[in-house]
């Protein structure tokens, strides 16, 4: 049997398979929504924030610290609004606490 392997890019592989496609595509929306509303974030706390997760009408932003989060709920209601008047569903932003792992 004469099997030839060739690399392909990430890419490429996501948009042969329907499960990685819609994979990228909550990556590329919930990266876009960030960039939305960084603007509303002050400048000090967007270096603590990722672009997380997105389940249904809920997206999850990412944080390095108790600190950074418990700033970022004070801003909720407005990265909230700021999502709906842009046309995304999004009725509740969750904020998580990335934990390090010890090296």
């Amino acid at each position: 049997m004469n099997r030839r392997h060739h690399a392909i890019s990430l890419m490429q592989a996501a948009e042969a398979s329907p499960t990685l496609a819609r994979l990228a595509e909550l990556t590329r929306d919930s990266r876009a929504r960030l960039q939305a509303v960084e603007p509303l974030i002050p400048a000090a706390l967007r270096a603590t924030i990722t672009a997380g997760p997105i389940d249904g009408d809920t997206w999850c932003l990412l944080v390095t610290s108790t600190a950074s989060a418990a700033k970022l709920r004070q801003l909720l209601p407005s990265l909230e609004s700021a999502l709906k008047s842009r046309g995304w569903v999004c009725n509740s932003i969750r904020v998580k606490v990335q934990t390090q792992l010890a090296r």
